[in-house]
């Protein structure tokens, strides 16, 4: 049963996904699974140089795969009349990853993502520290944050935009931040320091950043890996649902 809160973000989720994946939102509740000729559409997301080789998404039922042309005939024989989430599985990936090598590429992990589902009651777990911007510089290349904002160094297409740091007078404990992936979809990450995990520090400061996208206006969204049960955990206790999964092809690096 959906939220009012998640129908909102819902509605424009199917709106981006339409513009990443070249096709309509409805092309991503239809019955049957769409494929889609790769285009870098004004507005979308982009984590890969170029134009995409291939991506796809499910938000729960067909799969919308955006690939190039050379992909095209095999795709129409690989996905059939496949259950779009099945196109996710270890098995149906493997021999998707088999044709992806023969010019060059490979698959991707798969990444979980999540929209805001319901208002989460905030109480103070420790004392934080807002940056905004230029702020945020001091930290690039810093090993301990890979996740909050962008490693090594700042990412010109994904900006990042705010950062939330918790801290215990001059020590940092974690950090939130996020980064602009397309206009106005704020994506969250987060690092907490090893010795201050399990004390709810993570949950606090992606709540924290998420109630301050939203006052914006903007979209806040998180994603994880399949098997990062704690990052899923934090994403769920800060008031998060899952909503889509997505994967891509990568060049092979020789």
């Amino acid at each position: 049963m959906m939220s009012e809160i998640f129908s909102e973000y819902y509605d424009k989720l199917l709106r981006q996904l339409s513009i990443d994946f070249n096709c309509t939102p409805a092309d991503l509740r239809a019955k049957e699974n769409i494929i889609t000729v790769s285009k870098l559409n004004e507005g979308r997301r982009s984590y890969s140089p170029g134009i995409p080789f291939l991506q796809m998404v499910t938000v729960g039922g067909n799969a919308v795969i955006m690939a190039d042309e050379c992909l095209q005939e095999f795709l129409r024989g690989f996905v059939g009349d496949m259950e779009g989430h099945r196109l996710f599985e270890f098995d149906n990936l493997t021999k998707l990853n088999e044709e992806l090598k023969r010019y060059g590429y490979r698959i991707s992990p798969t990444h979980h993502m999540f929209l805001p589902f319901r208002n989460v009651e905030v109480k103070d777990v420790c004392r934080v520290k807002w940056l905004y911007g230029d702020e945020i510089g001091q930290f690039y290349g810093d090993p301990r944050f890979p996740n909050a904002i962008a490693f090594p160094e700042p990412c010109p297409v994904r900006p990042d935009r705010i950062v939330v740091v918790a801290v215990d007078g001059d020590i940092i404990m974690g950090m939130a931040g996020c980064s602009e992936d397309a206009p106005h979809w704020q994506q969250i990450g987060i690092d907490v320091l090893p010795e201050y995990r399990s004390r709810g520090i993570g949950s606090y400061l992606v709540t924290l950043l998420k109630n301050k996208i939203i006052e914006m206006g903007d979209v806040p969204f998180y994603g994880t890996a399949a098997a990062n049960i704690m990052s899923q955990n934090i994403a769920l206790n800060s008031g998060f649902r899952s909503a889509w999964a997505e994967t891509e092809a990568t060049k092979i690096e020789e």
